[in-house]
């Protein structure tokens, strides 16, 4: 084991290199821009490391990239990574101190979009892998990857691509496509994902904006929305809508001892987003069980009359507002849609129309799983301790995972925690790449040995 992490060292130049090649090919999926370029520079690289690959493709979703590698002296045992291989969009252009695509080095830091979310992440798995084939022309176990160009626009035809190649995919356990490090240089290991409902509320009042004189006669369609969002939560996040917290199960023992351990460091957040205090006043273990396990009602973006700079005295003619719903287990997204469309015609608010973009459900692994302790130890080895976290705040396609290929999920990874992921100037710290290069041979490795 020790000449496959030494092969990592030796071979990391050529690790920054690959990183630099993928995040200079730009992959937003919001705009369709370069997916088809992207998925064929992947399949490259890991053909390149040894990776046998194919690019899938079904109606309609843009193409999957499925890679494998075969164990010679260990073929019963099977580990998947899941990540993806599109970005958010680069705007504002104007906030980057270099091209958004530049892959550019500075000091301990590669900067560019995808360079952390999820591009650096990739590329660690792919090196890790890589390393094997070179120490031992072999990898512990099987190994397989499935790399998608839609997580970023919510992962809409991953449940199809893992019912259409159930038998392909099909595997023992999978490393999630991300992982956050904290403040203190920990390894966040994450046991599941909330859910997300994103929908779209629209009011249009008149064929055309009007002069602001007029508001005392024509109904403005911005204060409709406002009315309607203010039944929807009360000042302390708490959703409002009838039955929305009807299949919330609490945290389980197991869950609380975690949470109860889990650091969290209230200071240094609040000041990298500049906040002084959070929803409600919550403060310790309160924060802690709010990410893991609230539900909630966020505004995402509202768009009405006139936003530029200056005055311009306007009544609007229609008012758009998009709100994503974060979901926690068993909260069903199709479930949870109906009972908001139910709860605005009781309200009276038939005429605001309502779209759903899309919905995922949440997904959590025991603790106890096998696996986690094969992370566990990973990461203890390769970076000197960890956080286990019970579920990550954000949203991803993990329950489509679990409930299709039935394999236990976790996350891992080398995010720095404020590396500004989906923001200008994302970035990723070359020390955290490496380390989780490692961190993954030593996974491989743990798994392989793991009794059946």
């Amino acid at each position: 084991m020790r000449r496959v992490l030494r092969q990592v060292d030796s071979d990391f130049s050529n690790l920054v290199s690959d990183l630099q090649k993928l995040i200079r090919q730009p992959s937003v999926s919001a705009k369709n821009q370069g997916i088809e370029e992207c998925a064929r520079l992947v399949s490259k690289i890991m053909r390149k490391s040894g990776i046998r690959t194919q690019i899938l493709k079904i109606s309609n979703a843009t193409p999957l990239v499925f890679g494998e590698v075969r164990s010679k002296k260990n073929p019963t045992k099977t580990l998947l990574f899941y990540n993806h291989y599109d970005v958010q969009p680069a705007e504002p252009f104007e906030l980057w101190d270099d091209e958004p695509f530049s892959g550019k080095v500075k000091g301990n830091k590669i900067f560019g979009r995808g360079s952390a979310d999820d591009k650096g992440e990739l590329i660690t798995r792919i090196k890790a892998v890589e390393s094997f084939l070179k120490v031992h022309g072999d990898v512990p176990c099987n190994i397989k990857f499935v790399i998608e160009g839609e997580e970023e626009i919510g992962s809409a035809h991953i449940e199809s691509y893992l019912k259409k190649y159930r038998k392909k995919f099909a595997c023992d356990a999978v490393i999630w496509e991300f992982g956050y490090v904290d403040s203190k240089n920990r390894p966040i290991i994450g046991l599941g994902m909330k859910g997300l409902l994103y929908v779209e509320m629209s009011v249009k009042e008149a064929v055309r904006d009007a002069h602001s004189s007029l508001a005392v006669i024509i109904k403005n369609p911005a204060w409709r929305l406002i009315e309607a969002l203010d039944t929807l939560r009360d000042p302390s996040g708490k959703i409002l809508i009838r039955n929305w917290y009807d299949e919330v199960e609490p945290f389980s023992k197991e869950d609380l001892a975690l949470l109860q351990k889990e650091p969290f460091d209230e200071r240094a957040f609040k000041s990298e987003y500049g906040v002084r205090e959070f929803v409600a006043g919550k403060r310790g273990i309160e924060v802690k069980k709010a990410l893991a396990g609230d539900p909630t009602c966020n505004i995402a973006g509202m768009i009405s009359g006139y936003t530029m700079q200056g005055a311009k005295t306007v009544l609007p003619a229609s008012a758009t507002v998009k709100i994503d719903f974060r979901l926690v287990p068993r909260m069903d997204p199709k479930k949870q849609f109906a009972r908001l469309k139910s709860h605005l015609r009781r309200n009276g608010f038939s005429d605001i129309k309502i779209k759903r973009y899309h919905g995922e459900a949440a997904s959590r692994t025991n603790p106890t799983d096998p696996f986690v302790s094969c992370v566990r130890d990973a990461a203890k080895d390769s970076f000197g301790n960890y956080v286990v976290n019970v579920s990550n705040a954000g949203t991803g396609p993990m329950h489509s995972f679990a409930s299709v290929l039935r394999a236990p999920c976790v996350s891992i990874g080398s995010t720095h925690v404020f590396s500004r992921i989906h923001s200008p100037n994302e970035y990723a710290r070359l020390d955290l790449l490496k380390k989780t290069t490692k961190c993954m041979c030593l996974i491989i490795d743990n798994f392989s040995k793991q009794a059946n």
